[in-house]
């Protein structure tokens, strides 16, 4: 038993040595929703994303805007980046609490606990590879990003939907500042509410009469905790509760403002941390995937490639002459890529669904579109006809005037609205018509 007295007091010491004016319930709440929001934003933006690469049949998708998936991806990339400050913040204002003894008080404490628990740890993982996703670290992963990825969200929203529940009336109590905080801008305590006192009762001297002075963890806390000579500043940290939230909301700024130009012009200026910018790569594009990586050069540039349309047994063959020979068309489109990064650009080629109705594709019809890039997964995907029959859907031949690159794509591409750069298939081989 004296060893659990001495756990505790080093417990409720650790509580009354981290106490600070923005250490309280008020601020957990306030980080709290601002965190619950960007974690919200991210699984309805990465459910949007996903769903557009892995449709379930029946479903259709806006075409318009035609930057739709710029906004949409580029929004969750960036909600992504401001939860690594929103979750430490939290983490920090909460921090006493796991010194809290004893550690489980009720079963309702337990889910509170074990939530959190897991909603921190699956947060951690799933914003950490999500970060080193957009820098195309694949390499450091043992699993599929993208299955993964998927899955720990629901993961995180579930957690996050029980420790909300458990944690409701507290929620209630301190969501707004006038029920919260008194006229001195002091936390509001009351009977019932014993978590928002910053003072920590000396549990060693009401279960043993030892002062929790004794001993030497007790005389170093004691140090630590002793009353300041008059006019002295406070010798413990007292991090001011604006103080706190100013450095919490530079934080977030910092790390969005200077990450966000790689998915909005508007921060161009100041990309300094994300991997893509604006301007940089072959004809002014940036590229996530190369001809060479995708070992795809030597077929490309082949004077006998073709492209092959069929539909069932009806099937023609395009070499590169004869499809630009068709009508030629422009669209002003952005490359939008999982990664966050776009960027728009002129594309010129004949229509998608010229092509398919040259092979009597019906109006309805999927089309199943194949790359010459076998190493990939998205070497073979998928188009909806809302895609296929949009007039801006191009086989890409040229972009801002000029014959494609070959890392984009030539010697022809698919370019559409509103699609994830992934889809936005290269080195076309085959466009197949599902009826």
């Amino acid at each position: 038993m004296h060893v659990k007295w001495r756990i505790q007091r080093i417990l409720h010491q650790f509580r009354h040595a981290l106490a600070t004016p923005s250490r309280n319930p008020r601020m957990a709440v306030v980080i709290g929703r601002l965190l619950a929001a960007a974690f919200l934003i991210c699984f309805a933006t990465g459910l949007y994303s996903h769903f557009l690469q892995d449709p379930v049949p029946g479903m259709v998708f806006p075409n318009r805007p035609t930057w739709l998936y710029q906004i949409t991806q580029g929004t969750h990339i960036t909600a992504g980046i401001a939860c690594f400050p929103l979750l430490f913040a939290k983490l920090y204002a909460v921090f006493p609490e796991l010194f809290r003894s004893p550690p489980i008080r009720s079963f309702p404490h337990f889910l509170e606990r074990a939530s959190i628990t897991l909603f921190v740890s699956a947060s951690l993982v799933q914003i950490t590879i999500g970060l080193l996703n957009t820098f195309q670290f694949y390499s450091l992963f043992p699993f599929s990003f993208r299955h993964t990825h998927y899955v720990l969200s629901y993961v995180i929203i579930g957690s996050l939907a029980i420790h909300i529940g458990v944690k409701l009336p507290i929620i209630n109590r301190y969501w707004r500042k006038a029920d919260a905080l008194d006229a001195d801008g002091q936390i509001v305590v009351t009977e019932d509410d014993p978590d928002a006192r910053l003072e920590v009762p000396d549990e060693l001297r009401r279960l043993t009469g030892e002062p929790q002075t004794a001993g030497v963890t007790g005389r170093i806390f004691a140090w630590i905790d002793e009353k300041p000579a008059p006019n002295a500043p406070d010798p413990r940290a007292k991090t001011s509760r604006r103080g706190f939230l100013a450095t919490v909301g530079i934080a977030v700024a910092a790390v969005v403002g200077l990450t966000a130009g790689q998915s909005f012009r508007l921060f161009d200026g100041v990309n300094v941390f994300a991997p893509r910018k604006n301007g940089t790569g072959p004809q002014g594009l940036p590229i996530n995937k190369t001809a060479r990586s995708a070992d795809v050069i030597d077929r490309a540039m082949s004077p006998d490639w073709k492209l092959t349309v069929t539909n069932g047994a009806t099937s023609k063959s395009f070499d590169l002459a004869a499809l630009r020979a068709l009508p030629q068309h422009e669209s002003v489109l952005p490359i939008a890529c999982v990664e966050g990064w776009s960027q728009y650009a002129t594309w010129r080629g004949p229509r998608l669904r010229d092509l398919v109705d040259a092979v009597g594709a019906p109006t309805g019809a999927n089309v199943r579109i194949r790359s010459l890039q076998t190493n990939s997964s998205y070497g073979v995907t998928m188009m909806q006809p809302e895609f296929v029959r949009d007039e801006t859907t191009l086989v890409a031949l040229e972009v801002d005037g000029g014959v494609l690159d070959i890392d984009h794509g030539y010697p022809a591409r698919i370019i559409a609205p509103a699609r994830p750069g992934v889809l936005q298939t290269k080195w076309l081989s085959r466009l197949e018509v599902l009826s």
